[in-house]
């Protein structure tokens, strides 16, 4: 059965009096499905490309943040009784996470129509308004950002990802920041790594600077577990390199798992169970 929605897009307005403007993410709201999220884009060369030199760490950083609000929206909205009520448009709940100003960063006016599932909904509007416009030459393959889609949709449909932050990992010559973690006596962290590529040499390169970048990370106070949740090569060429860039990510030391995009549900169904019966951090 359909129910209405209504959707916002998030958009970088690089100068107000020429009205020039990207698009960066897209909100849906769907209040008969008990519905609220939001995806937004972390790439930035297309914003440097167009208009001038941006931050990435802190575009990102932003980016994340305003997907992870909306995603903790649609948990409260999951969550609590009825009788709490509910917001009004998808306007009150986008104005409540980034409150209108004169930065950069603007909504659109409102958009809407009826779904049968509001997240295939969002995943299409993304699509159409934010991805298509994203410069990405074919010939590199699938993107880690086009691998996590695969493993978020599980993720959203078990609502896990509410309980998913960023950590950054520092040790003493390096740190890099995950996007997807979480702590139970250690911490985990959830790493999309594309072996979607078109050259043979690539799948084994990124294979091994993951190698090399955690063997790097391991001298860090924190603890961690790192689970590699990999995208599988679309050319039957490359399955034999694919298996050579495997047993690569295999030598990763510490604690790590390969998880491949046929095993994303059941992956995601053990990481709900778990965070029903450990909670989110001990």
């Amino acid at each position: 059965m359909k129910t209405s929605y209504s959707f916002v897009v998030l958009r970088y307005v690089h100068d107000i009096v020429t009205g020039e403007f990207i698009n960066v993410g897209v909100a849906v709201y769907a209040p008969g499905a008990r519905y609220i999220g939001a995806l937004c884009t972390t790439r930035y060369r297309r914003l440097s490309d167009m208009f001038l030199k941006v931050d990435g760490e802190y575009f990102r950083g932003l980016m994340r943040y305003i997907q992870n609000r909306f995603e903790e929206e649609g948990a409260r909205l999951r969550n609590e009784l009825p009788l709490f009520g509910t917001p009004a448009d998808i306007m009150e709940i986008a104005k409540k996470i980034l409150p209108p100003d004169d930065s950069s960063l603007q909504w659109s006016e409102p958009g809407g129509g009826q779904t049968a599932d509001p997240a295939a909904t969002l995943e299409e509007l993304y699509a159409r308004l934010v991805d298509r416009y994203e410069q990405k030459l074919e010939a590199l393959g699938r993107q880690d950002s086009d691998v996590w889609k695969v493993y978020k949709k599980e993720l959203e449909t078990k609502h896990v990802l509410a309980h998913l932050a960023p950590k950054r990992i520092v040790a003493r010559d390096y740190e890099y920041e995950f996007d997807h973690a979480r702590k139970n006596e250690q911490w985990h962290v959830y790493e999309p790594v594309s072996l979607d590529l078109q050259e043979a040499d690539s799948i084994r390169d990124k294979a091994n600077r993951w190698l090399g970048r955690i063997t790097t990370l391991r001298d860090s106070s924190d603890d961690f577990k790192v689970y590699f949740l990999l995208g599988e090569p679309s050319l039957e060429k490359h399955r034999s390199v694919y298996t050579q860039a495997e047993n690569i990510l295999n030598k990763t030391p510490g604690d790590k798992e390969l998880i491949r995009e046929r095993e994303a549900e059941g992956f995601s169904k053990a990481l709900a169970d778990d965070i029903s019966k450990h909670g989110g951090e001990e």
